[in-house]
């Protein structure tokens, strides 16, 4: 069978990386990431990837610290989470390049969108890190973002949540879950699981998302397949 898309941004929030002990790098985990972007590399997608950094630090840390400079340390955090992503992948046999929106010329390419695009032609995994590069964003945003100038296909939120749901389903055992939802009816809903900047942007560009959970079996490659999995932005 085909996958039902070629090009792929990939979003991965920080926490997954982080597996139970909610802090820094799970091995076991990133080995099972590893393994089905493998597999799905192995069907000819080119992958871009978006690591958030919640495994080491969240803006909201901060406290009485100026949002700026959260969000800056936000950034930075990221690079180590898409360095540890890139060492794993590298070890799998995966040629990978690292670009970051804020120049960090000793670890990682700065972001230029035309080589982006040519390492995807020539079959590299792209990991981009530091978000959008400015403050006041998100990586959710970031990865709209990169979606949108790498033409992907489809942007694939891989979280601990099997999908979007109404409510918060850790807290409500009631919570129900959408199958399909648009993206004005998930703003109107002031649903959380993904930053309405992100949502509102891959409205504009006509991305669609599926958000799933990524602790299930081959998640991703049931995704990139076209399986029904997850719920689905449009």
């Amino acid at each position: 069978m085909q996958p039902k898309y070629n090009r792929i941004l990939l979003k991965i929030s920080g926490e997954a990386l982080a597996g139970p002990k909610g802090f820094g790098l799970d091995q076991d985990i990133i080995e099972g990431i590893i393994k089905q972007i493998k597999e799905v590399k192995e069907l000819g997608v080119e992958i871009g990837i978006v690591i958030g950094a919640g495994n080491f630090w969240r803006g909201r840390q901060g406290g009485n610290m100026d949002r700026s400079t959260a969000d800056y340390m936000g950034m930075l955090a990221t690079v180590m989470n898409c360095l540890a992503l890139q060492d794993a992948l590298e070890k799998a046999g995966l040629a990978t390049r690292v670009q970051t929106t804020l120049q960090i010329t000793q670890i990682a390419e700065p972001f230029i969108i035309r080589k982006a695009i040519r390492h995807l032609e020539k079959g590299r995994i792209v990991i981009f890190g530091c978000g959008t590069g400015a403050p006041y964003f998100t990586t959710d945003t970031a990865a709209a973002l990169k979606a949108a100038e790498i033409k992907a296909d489809v942007l694939l939120l891989a979280k601990n949540v099997d999908g979007i749901y109404d409510s918060d389903p850790k807290t409500n055992p009631n919570a129900v879950k959408f199958e399909r939802i648009s993206g004005i009816e998930f703003i109107k809903r002031e649903l959380t699981a993904m930053d309405t900047t992100a949502v509102s942007l891959c409205m504009t560009n006509k991305t669609p998302v599926i958000a799933f959970g990524l602790n299930e079996p081959e998640s991703i490659k049931r995704a990139v397949m076209g399986e029904k999995i997850g719920t689905i932005i449009d």
